[in-house]
């Protein structure tokens, strides 16, 4: 089953320090991906740009879209990356969000919709060709 742990918390911080002390926080980063990893949980992970990077897109099906900029929500604390992590239920999900080396915030976990329980075909499992990288 997979699970997404999004990482949550107050954006900024990374401008003010040294590049010495930049590394040495990406040690822990870099600690816990190799562990999720090895453990055969690790399916993907990113950090994201800072929010003033993003646009938001709104309208439902059959509305014209409206695209402004930042994020879906204006709040103190920002989704800062992800983890896509196969776990066989949620308590062992909690279990790696705790180990998450996040300073500050929050990691919600939350498990991912299983579309095929729904007699939806997914286009990657049945051999579609992924869109090339630009």
């Amino acid at each position: 089953m997979r699970f997404l742990l999004t990482l949550i918390g107050p954006e900024g911080g990374w401008e003010d320090i040294t590049p010495e002390q930049v590394a040495e926080e990406m040690k822990h980063w870099e600690a816990y991906g190799k562990e999720t990893v090895e453990a055969g949980a690790f399916v993907a992970g990113e950090g994201l740009e800072p929010t003033q990077t993003a646009k938001t897109v709104r309208g439902g099906r059959g509305e014209e879209r409206v695209v402004t900029d930042g994020p879906f929500a204006e709040t103190k604390e920002q989704v800062g990356g992800f983890y896509l992590l196969e776990c066989k239920d949620l308590d062992e999900a909690v279990g790696w969000a705790k180990r998450c080396p996040i300073s500050e915030g929050g990691v919600e976990v939350r498990p991912v919709l299983d579309y095929a329980a729904y007699g939806y075909d997914d286009p990657a499992e049945a051999g579609a060709t992924p869109a090339p990288k630009s």
